[in-house]
């Protein structure tokens, strides 16, 4: 299995990136936050080979605990790569690991989007299998739903504020220094359009 990749970012569209290492390109399928790397720079994936009849995919992680909540969501019925990968798209995997110890999928729909079946199969599914994963933290996601709320209740997008969201420093705990923080990264945003 290819665990770990690294080298240069030379081509990419919106699921993937293609990584040169050594004269050989990769296509690894990754999150939102890695396919922003520009070309020409240098990068590290935390890799998981997926083997189809018909296809080899390659699944490339920022972090080592992205990739192993990518395994764990993977032992899910009826979650997929792409699924997993959407998940982690929408929720961090503190914010997973949250709502299944706390075996509440409600919170994991209402902080990071996932859809309401979902959340409950993996609530339900992974219940067990969080003794092999390693800590991953917990971070104020309470706070980070109460802002989600406010910007919300405010009229901007819920997508739009999920993204700043994931742009604020898991440093920033206070709800109000997060709805803060959020304002400014939307203002910028709103700037740029």
């Amino acid at each position: 299995m290819i665990a770990l990749i690294t080298g240069k970012v030379v081509d990419g569209d919106a699921r993937s990136l293609t990584v040169d290492v050594g004269g050989v390109g990769y296509k690894i399928y990754t999150t939102a936050g890695m396919l922003e790397r520009e070309r020409g720079t240098s990068a590290t994936f935390w890799t998981y080979l997926v083997v189809r009849d018909d296809a080899l995919d390659l699944y490339g992680f920022s972090q080592k605990v992205e990739r192993s909540m990518f395994e764990a969501l993977l032992g899910v019925s009826g979650i997929g790569p792409k699924t997993a990968l959407a998940i982690l798209n929408a929720a961090n995997p503190a914010t997973i690991k949250k709502a299944v110890t706390s075996d509440d999928p409600a919170y994991l729909h209402k902080v990071s989007g996932i859809s309401r079946k979902h959340a409950e199969k993996i609530v339900l599914d992974l219940k067990d299998k969080f003794g092999g994963l390693e800590d991953v933290g917990v971070p104020e996601a309470l706070e980070t739903s109460d802002a989600l709320d406010a910007l919300t209740a405010l009229g901007y997008a819920e997508r739009d504020v999920r993204e700043a969201l994931k742009k604020v420093p898991a440093s920033v705990s206070d709800v109000t220094q997060r709805i803060r923080a959020t304002l400014a990264i939307l203002s910028k945003n709103v700037a740029k359009k």
